[in-house]
């Protein structure tokens, strides 16, 4: 079974915000066996989402319109579907007391005719209710088609996704099984990888696909098995996975899907009853924002230093003028003093550190641009590695990120 996802709104187009919602609902989709043909971004005029969702249903058997159905006069997907569809606007009591009961308990401002016209649907239309929203979401059929918009606010949008579309998809379609199992591997390049894989890849079963999704220090592999018989899917990706790990064993670190290392980190953390701090440098605190990222963080994660300057590194952290004055501020020396004072002063069990030259100036060392120094510190032992980057800013503290992660990870995996 084939959807398509339209995006409406001329702020994605022009970058002024990012479309997660395509990215959401493709996900969701997949879960229940519905793949994804394509997504297209529109702009908020009759002619581009008219001829968007003639080609769309064409192709796919679920069309899912995100976007344009607020109050104001840009707003026209509705009445842009409407007419599609050969249809006219009714006034739908039910969204209507739902709308008024919004503005009763949420809203100070009077609700405006502009407002009440949100309670307008078209008359063919099945109306899902939006609790969130005064935009009701709205399933129709077209042909073998069905087109269903929803609000682009995207906790309206996933509530309606959840509670109402995807029940209405299983119920109305048979669908095939669709069965992925991604592989995070940390410390090894995407061309290395498939080296070393290739074989195994070549003799994968021809209802299992491999894709490679790199980024930044970490390749996952994607195995996706897709049919009718689910068992033989399981039981193939299965033995898939474990003809891989005598072969890259030693860089996987977790097989759970869209598991990422933070989560694991939190994981064996919290089973473990252990706790960590972070002391960042040229970082700026990423790490400490991908790990509190995770609900639960502050039962392991007891905080963070960012020892931007020099100085600070000295006054927060306790690291001696002259070991820096010595090594340098950008040193193994240096790292391994940030990563066990981190956790002295937090008193954690483990810390990570990070200081080095992301550029695109040398600033207070004179190591290359690109160098950098992560340290770890444990119950038992603190150490420090080099690491060379690359010249790119961005790049350089991404993937800095990601390998400090990797290596606490292969030290919480010891304990």
């Amino acid at each position: 079974m084939q959807a398509e996802i339209i995006t409406i709104g001329d702020e994605i187009l022009i970058g002024q915000i990012v479309d997660t919602n395509s990215a959401f609902i493709a996900k969701e989709l997949n879960k229940i066996g519905v793949s994804v043909y394509q997504i297209t971004s529109v702009q908020d005029d009759h002619d581009h989402i008219w001829n968007a969702l003639e080609e769309a249903g064409k192709r796919s058997s679920v069309v899912i319109i995100t976007g344009g159905l607020g109050p104001t006069k840009d707003d026209i997907t509705k009445k842009t579907l409407c007419e599609f569809m050969g249809d006219h606007l009714v006034m739908d009591a039910m969204v209507m007391e739902h709308i008024e009961e919004l503005f009763k308990k949420y809203i100070s401002t009077p609700i405006s005719d502009l407002n009440r016209e949100q309670a307008l649907v078209p008359s063919k239309a099945t109306v899902l209710h939006n609790a969130y929203g005064s935009a009701p979401g709205l399933w129709m059929k077209n042909g073998n088609t069905a087109y269903v918009s929803l609000p682009g606010v995207p906790f309206e949008m996933k509530n309606l996704i959840l509670k109402s579309v995807l029940p209405k998809i299983i119920e109305d379609y048979d669908r095939p099984y669709i069965v992925h199992r991604t592989i995070m591997t940390y410390g090894l390049g995407e061309s290395a990888i498939a080296e070393k894989i290739e074989e195994w890849e070549n003799n994968l079963p021809p209802f299992i696909k491999l894709a490679y999704l790199p980024n930044l220090g970490k390749v996952r592999l994607r195995l996706t098995a897709k049919g009718t018989d689910k068992e033989l899917l399981i039981n193939g990706i299965d033995t898939a996975t474990k003809q891989l790990y005598p072969l890259i064993g030693d860089i996987i670190y977790g097989v759970e899907e869209d598991e990422s290392i933070e989560n694991q980190i939190a994981k064996m953390l919290t089973r473990k009853k252990m706790t960590l701090a972070t002391a960042e440098s040229f970082t700026g605190g990423k790490i400490a924002e991908q790990l509190t990222a995770i609900p639960g963080a502050s039962n392991y994660f007891k905080g963070s230093v960012v020892t931007y300057a020099t100085e600070t590194k000295m006054k927060l952290l306790g690291v001696p003028k002259g070991l820096i004055e010595k090594h340098s501020v950008v040193s193994e020396e240096v790292a391994k003093a940030m990563a066990l004072n981190a956790k002295n002063l937090l008193n954690t069990d483990f810390a990570i550190a990070t200081t080095g030259n992301a550029g695109p100036t040398k600033g207070d060392s004179d190591m290359e641009v690109g160098t950098i120094y992560i340290g770890i510190s444990t119950p038992e032992h603190t150490f420090a590695q080099q690491f060379v980057m690359g010249k790119h800013r961005e790049r350089i503290v991404q993937k800095s990120v990601h390998k400090a992660l990797e290596l606490l990870l292969k030290e919480i995996l010891n304990f």
